[in-house]
């Protein structure tokens, strides 16, 4: 049998709930906080050279957008566009992979 009084144990879980949503105010705190940091870093970085930092320009190749550095003439892909590239049936690529499939 406990040795609490009702008043304690009522203090007790009333201490308990107010932690738990002080935790969960936390949480969302740090959720609000990194989203903000992960919007400022692409802000910061959207459609920058990453190996000088130059504004990239879009070019446009085939029916893709390749980005390219007018400064130190890097090409930049995004996802899934080096595929497209690769495997289009009209690039030297393309046609090497048929050849060898």
């Amino acid at each position: 049998m406990s040795t609490q009084k009702p008043k304690e144990k009522e203090e007790e879980y009333f201490a308990r709930l107010e932690l738990e949503k002080k935790k969960k105010l936390i949480e969302q705190e740090r959720g609000r906080l990194a989203e903000e940091e992960k919007k400022r870093l692409q802000e910061l970085h959207y459609m920058h050279c990453p190996k000088c930092g130059s504004d990239l320009v879009e070019i446009p190749y085939k029916n893709i957008m390749i980005d390219k550095c007018p400064s130190c003439e890097g090409l930049w892909l995004d996802c899934g566009e080096l595929d497209q590239v690769v495997t289009g049936e009209d690039s030297f690529l393309g046609g090497m992979l048929k050849i060898f499939k």
